[in-house]
């Protein structure tokens, strides 16, 4: 790496801790606080949107299209993940996380105006390229502003700013749908963004230069762009299921695999010890998750006859779990744990993906959803966080973006994967019908098709599990790995 400044935050580590320093002391205050305000506006989005999705879908007559709604935020985020890593890493990460505020607010006009399913799925990919370069602009903020004591605390605080906006946003998602439109919903958060663009704008100016790179890895983002192509085409094949589908499914699969092998560090899809199983661990959980969590509204407008507000409301439990289970890693007693701990959350997401799937049986009460998303949000606190905090002490500095763009490369991928796996389930079982009207309690749609997807989800959350046994590296330290991990994300 070459560039213009030299300043590490880990030089200072013994001297922030001489001082007592805080993420909320007063050297960090303004930094932890807009960090705070952007990752609360996406969380707020996030819940709003899972309120809101299932009435959108069926007012665009889109169900059918259910899923992508949601894997097109991913796969355009993939794309933006690589943008994002080299541009932080040639710039600094100032430009492309202010470009991403906008671009995602422009994206939530594009949904929210849209009167076809399409025009609703294309706003939503909007919405993923401004997400995608927020996200690992803002990793790239804490690899490079606090030191390593402190960078536990403050993604344990991620996880906080997702508290009041996941008691919130399905309230107030529900509320203005049911009174007003589904729109709405999409059309007024963009003026929430003025808020993280007062805060975090002083703050950044004030972070301290890094280790630049010369220029960015045209390459990497050629790569990127090619696999969110080659994702896209086999969502686009998995959609049909016919044998004209082969066609787009075989484009899509001659553009992903060789993209992300070079795009993901060496030995990820093999469980490679150390950094490239944390980055695989990263798209398994966050895959099983999001894969699960996308039809649980949607379950409970259709079967069980629950307005959108009930049915938002049922997964706010999981955030407010997921923000204690990201507290518990941070405590510094626990570090010496911290692989079994993502190893046990990985298990409890498991157990509450299946207890979701026996809410389809009629002598299950309902709120059995939120007693169980309560105890996967915790699970995913605990995975998430730590695998967080693992990456950025793995990381050398300057390579905080392109490394820390492997991990949401790998989160997005899942996402795309698993939330395309369980669209295709649905819609093979049946699920493609469930138009009816969820208040007269009726569903065209089968109990199998929700069934086979958070049965699989499930699956996949137990064998996250076994890659959590992985984390350590066997021989050669931290160092080794990540040379080996640059390695890989080079594409050599």
């Amino acid at each position: 790496m070459s560039g213009g400044g030299t300043a590490d935050p880990r030089a200072d580590e013994e001297d922030a801790a001489s001082r007592g320093d805080t993420v909320l002391g007063r050297r960090y205050r303004a930094l932890t606080l807009g960090i705070i305000s952007v990752v609360s506006l996406i969380a707020f989005e996030a819940s709003a949107v899972n309120t809101a999705m299932p009435v959108a879908a069926r007012a665009l007559d889109g169900i059918e299209l259910y899923a992508f709604a949601f894997s097109a935020y991913f796969t355009a985020s993939l794309f933006a993940m690589a943008l994002s890593g080299e541009w932080c890493d040639r710039t600094g990460p100032l430009v492309p996380l202010f470009t991403g505020i906008a671009t995602f607010g422009a994206g939530l006009v594009v949904a929210g105006s849209a009167q076809q399913m399409w025009m609703f799925v294309a706003g939503r990919g909007v919405q993923g390229l401004g997400g995608g370069l927020v996200i690992v602009a803002l990793y790239v903020v804490v690899g490079r502003a606090y030191p390593e004591r402190l960078r536990p605390s403050i993604l344990a605080s991620f996880s906080a700013a997702w508290v009041l906006p996941v008691i919130v946003g399905p309230l107030i998602a529900g509320t203005v749908t049911e009174q007003l439109s589904w729109r709405w919903v999409f059309l007024s958060i963009p003026v929430l963004i003025l808020l993280p663009l007062a805060v975090m704008l002083p703050a950044l100016r004030k972070l301290p230069p890094g280790e630049y790179t010369a220029a960015m890895n045209r390459r990497r983002i050629l790569l990127a762009l090619a696999v969110a192509v080659g994702a896209g085409l086999l969502q686009y094949a998995g959609r049909d299921l016919t044998w004209l589908s082969l066609l787009p499914a075989a484009a899509g699969l001659a553009l992903l695999v060789p993209g992300i092998l070079r795009l993901l560090p060496k030995g990820t899809f093999r469980a490679a010890r150390g950094l490239p199983s944390v980055v695989l661990l990263r798209g398994v959980a966050a895959g099983a998750f999001v894969g699960a969590e996308s039809f649980v509204p949607l379950m409970l407008v259709t079967e069980r006859g629950m307005s959108p507000t009930l049915a938002g409301l049922s997964l706010t439990g999981g955030g407010l779990s997921w923000a204690l289970g990201s507290y518990t890693q941070s405590r510094p007693r626990l570090e010496p744990y911290r692989e079994r701990l993502m190893s046990l959350g990985m298990l409890l997401m498991a157990v509450a993906v299946v207890l979701v799937s026996t809410v389809l049986m009629a002598g299950v009460p309902a709120w059995v959803v939120a007693v169980s998303w309560f105890i996967g949000g915790y699970g995913m606190g605990m995975t998430i966080s730590s695998g967080s905090v693992l990456l950025l002490k793995l990381s050398r500095p300057g390579e905080e973006g392109s490394n820390s763009a492997s991990l949401q490369v790998s989160d997005a991928l899942g996402n795309i994967t698993l939330v395309g796996v369980a669209g295709i389930l649905f819609v093979a079982f049946g699920g493609g019908s469930a138009t009816a009207d969820a208040h007269a309690g009726s569903s065209a749609a089968p109990p199998a098709a929700f069934t086979a997807v958070f049965l699989t989800m499930a699956g996949v959350a137990v064998l996250g599990s076994y890659i959590a046994t992985r984390l350590k590296p066997r021989d050669g330290g931290p160092a080794a790995t990540v040379a080996a991990g640059a390695a890989g994300a080079a594409g050599t």
